[in-house]
C-alpha cells in the first residue's frame, strides 16, 4: 500500500514539472524576434575617363655608320719551318730500295715502271724520358710500301737500346709517304723495305 502511495505522489510530481516546463517554453515564443539590422546600400560611383589622352610620339635613333672595311692583306707564302727539337737531332738515311728512279709526274701523268721513291718524311719525336736522362740510341725498322704509297706492317728488327725508341721511331715512320712501285704500268707493293733511326742528342 505504501508503494503505490509514493508511486502516486512520484507520478503526480513528474507531472506538474512537465506542465512547468511547457508553460515556459509557450513563454518563449511569443515573444516577438530579435530585429534585424538593415543591410547597407553601397553605391559605387565610376568617373568617365578623360577624352583627351596624352600621345608620346618616339623618335628612333639615327642608323649606326657602317663598320670599315679591314685593309686587304697580301697573301705570303707559308715559310717553312725546320722542327723544334730542343737540342736534339735525328739521323734519318735514305732507305735502300733500289732500281730506277721515277719522276714524281702530276695527276695525268702516265706511270712508268720502277721502284718506290720517298716523297714524305717525318721526323720522329725524342722520347721525354730519352732526353731528360741523356739517352742516345737507334731503331732499325722493316716495313711495306703498299699501293697507294704509304708504309704498313712496320716491325722492329733491333734497337738500342730496347723499347726506349721503339714506339717514336714506329710512329715517324708510318707517316712517312712513297710513291709505290709501278710494274707494268700497275702499282704494287713493296714488301721487306729497311731503315735505321738514329736519335742523338747535339752536343751544346
Amino acid at each position: 500500500m505504501l508503494r503505490l502511495i509514493v508511486s502516486i505522489l512520484v507520478g503526480a510530481a513528474i507531472t506538474f514539472a512537465l506542465f512547468v516546463i511547457m508553460a515556459k517554453l509557450i513563454a518563449n515564443s511569443s515573444r516577438p524576434a530579435d530585429e534585424v539590422p538593415e543591410i547597407p546600400v553601397i553605391d559605387v560611383v565610376m568617373s568617365e575617363p578623360e577624352d583627351s589622352t596624352q600621345t608620346r610620339s618616339r623618335v628612333p635613333p639615327p642608323p649606326p655608320p657602317p663598320p670599315q672595311q679591314p685593309p686587304k692583306m697580301q697573301p705570303q707564302e707559308p715559310e717553312a719551318n725546320d722542327p723544334n727539337t730542343d737540342g736534339m737531332s735525328f739521323n734519318l738515311p735514305g732507305v735502300d730500295i733500289g732500281g730506277a728512279d721515277v719522276a714524281i709526274g702530276g695527276p695525268g701523268a702516265l706511270m712508268r715502271d720502277g721502284e718506290a721513291t720517298p716523297i714524305v718524311r717525318i721526323e720522329p719525336k725524342y722520347p721525354i724520358e730519352a732526353a731528360r736522362d741523356g739517352k742516345e740510341g737507334w731503331v732499325r725498322l722493316s716495313f711495306t710500301i703498299n699501293e697507294v704509297g704509304g708504309v704498313e706492317d712496320i716491325e722492329v728488327l733491333e734497337a738500342e737500346p730496347k723499347r726506349v725508341f721503339d714506339r717514336e721511331a714506329r710512329r715517324a715512320l708510318s707517316r712517312w709517304k712513297y710513291k709505290p712501285k709501278v710494274v707494268d704500268g700497275k702499282a704494287v707493293k713493296q714488301f721487306n723495305q729497311k731503315v735505321q733511326l738514329d736519335f742523338k742528342l747535339e752536343q751544346s
